[in-house]
């Protein structure tokens, strides 16, 4: 019995870190995208919900070709030719998927 339930504690410990983990990525997410994003796009509920998750999935493939593509011409396309893209695309990615239209999800503040 005491094996049983050490079992079952490690398990919840692994899953309570495991969904932590995965929180953590559209946190950062949502900070980068309120930094970068919020003047064009709104606050984060209505951006993230510009486009499903498949279709953020799209955008965000390929080093953001499509995403850096549609921003070519606006005041944003330094940002998504630099540096600074490529460290936060994924954690971006993360929160716009996260919260996409067809998701069912709302971010809470922005």
């Amino acid at each position: 019995m005491k094996k049983s339930t050490s079992l079952f504690l490690a398990a919840v410990v692994a899953v309570g870190m495991i969904s932590t983990t995965v929180s953590a990525d559209d946190k950062k997410g949502q900070k980068v995208y309120l930094k970068t994003c919020k003047n064009c796009h709104g606050n984060g509920t209505k951006g993230a919900a510009m486009h499903t998750q498949d279709e953020w999935d799209d955008l965000f493939a390929n080093g953001g070709e499509k995403i850096k593509a549609a921003h070519a011409k606006d005041k944003s396309a330094a940002y998504f030719n630099g540096e600074a893209f490529k460290n936060q695309a994924q954690d971006l990615r993360d929160f716009l998927f996260m919260y996409g239209s067809d998701s069912g999800n709302v971010p809470s503040c922005g």
